[in-house]
């Protein structure tokens, strides 16, 4: 079960970076541990989820990357992908209810080929990004259907189509147009792997040359404040040189 410390309010007297990124990963195996079918860890996983929004925004953190579903996620066994697609129809019912994404102008988005998702989904990811379209204060990124080479696939298409057309000339793409043409431009500057894999799996290999990685042994539904906090207070003594 995560640590007895998050009932009580926990301080952060580090510098807080502005964006950061979560793979989210050890649901199955945390259920596994505590004898349930594994893919019920998944729904302990999305209410710690809704509990690392609340944390970010306390501690000052402005953007939010969250590795939610793999394009290599569709995979999963029927039982298993029908109840996340019922978590995720569920948590984004709350998401186009809750008062606090209007009164904090939380921006959120999601990133991926989300029209491989059922109907049903893909229609509200639609309405929460037009609902939110405007905001900016915060903003949270949702990875779904995503993959970083497959984000890499897709941009170089999309380029490539704007260079059959004449809107751009091939002398045109350079790093910054191709930053342009992902799923998102924006570059974390730390990315958290729960679980104690140490594997980057496919996410964000274009935006996270220069992000810090944390690999932290705790699964993903028993991670909690402090953890968080303490991958601040790391970040804080690493020396971010950028190649010089």
């Amino acid at each position: 079960m995560g640590k007895e410390i998050d009932k009580v309010d926990v301080a952060c007297k580090v510098e807080v970076p502005k964006h950061i990124a979560v793979i989210l990963d050890g649901n199955r195996r945390y259920a596994k541990r505590l004898a349930l079918q594994p893919w019920k860890g998944h729904k302990v996983g999305a209410e710690n989820l809704e509990r690392l929004l609340d944390w970010c925004r306390e501690l000052g953190v402005k953007e939010l990357t969250l590795y939610a579903f793999s394009m290599q996620n569709f995979n999963r066994p029927k039982e298993e992908f029908d109840f996340l697609m019922k978590i995720f129809n569920n948590e984004f019912d709350k998401l186009l209810k809750e008062k606090k994404i209007h009164e904090d102008k939380v921006k959120i988005k999601f990133i991926g080929r989300i029209e491989n998702f059922p109907a049903e989904l893909y229609e509200k990811m639609k309405k929460i990004m037009e609902m939110t379209k405007d905001y900016g204060d915060y903003i949270v990124n949702f990875a779904m259907a995503y993959g970083g080479r497959e984000e890499i696939v897709d941009a170089t298409k999309k380029i490539a189509r704007k260079v059959v057309s004449g809107e751009m000339d091939v002398n045109d793409i350079d790093q910054e147009s191709f930053g342009e043409a992902l799923y998102m431009n924006d570059a974390p500057e730390l990315i958290i792997r729960t679980s104690g894999e140490k594997r980057t799996s496919n996410f964000l290999p274009w935006q996270s040359t220069y992000s810090e990685w944390f690999f932290v042994k705790e699964m993903w539904p028993e991670f909690t404040k402090s953890d968080l906090i303490a991958v601040f207070e790391e970040f804080n003594k690493r020396n971010r040189r950028f190649g010089k």
